[in-house]
């Protein structure tokens, strides 16, 4: 059986997501990063980056949520065109979310909210560049019903992780009609609640 060590994270949720849409069993172990569990030499020694999510599949250990998503898609046939254009869409908006939005997105709240000494430059900076990128997936998004096209696909999924946890930069809908009506259809997924539920009983209760 598939084995995933994740937590409740923006990058977490999307490979439960994909496990859920594809019907796919799985054992799901929590790894604390709040108390350094993403540290300890036993998880290091499946990730020496010391990040969830990890997916262990028989002999594969990957990480990396992105890679992880190409690699379930591929194993299932589905969420993922298999050649041309809408193929290189998909990709073209999961690169976007590795080079841009994660990292604007992760700054933003790491300056807002983590930082030792208040840095306000950083986070305006970082806090523009995330209202920028929604802007982008905005408009996008008025001219077509997903993030790479008409189908939902992989780039959904990445895309979701952290519009879920939108909060967490300081970031809302509000402004942006299109990308609020797209986050709405995905949300009603009934797999969206499923992996959400289980990525959150991962939390502490106390």
């Amino acid at each position: 059986m598939i084995e995933v060590y994740a937590f409740a994270t923006p990058n977490s949720i999307k490979v439960l997501v994909a496990l859920e849409e594809l019907g796919l069993a799985y054992d799901l172990k929590a790894v604390n990063v709040r108390k350094g569990g993403q540290r300890e030499e036993a998880f290091l020694s499946l990730n020496p980056n010391g990040k969830v999510p990890v997916l262990i599949d028989d002999n594969l250990v990957l990480t990396e949520s992105a890679a992880i998503l190409v690699y379930l898609a591929e194993k299932t046939g589905r969420f993922l065109p298999t050649r041309g254009a809408t193929r290189a869409r998909v990709f073209e908006q999961l690169f976007f979310h590795a080079s841009a939005l994660s990292p604007a997105f992760g700054n933003a709240g790491f300056f807002k909210r983590s930082s030792p000494e208040p840095q306000p430059i950083a986070e305006a900076r970082f806090t523009a560049e995330a209202e920028r990128i929604l802007g982008l997936l905005d408009n996008k998004l008025s001219t077509q019903a997903f993030v790479a096209g008409d189908e939902f696909t992989i780039a959904d999924i990445a895309h979701f992780g952290w519009l879920w946890r939108r909060q967490f930069p300081g970031l809302t809908l509000d402004s942006h009609h299109n990308l609020s009506r797209w986050y709405e259809v995905v949300m009603a997924r009934p797999a969206i609640q499923r992996a959400i539920a289980r990525v959150e009983s991962l939390l502490p209760t106390a």
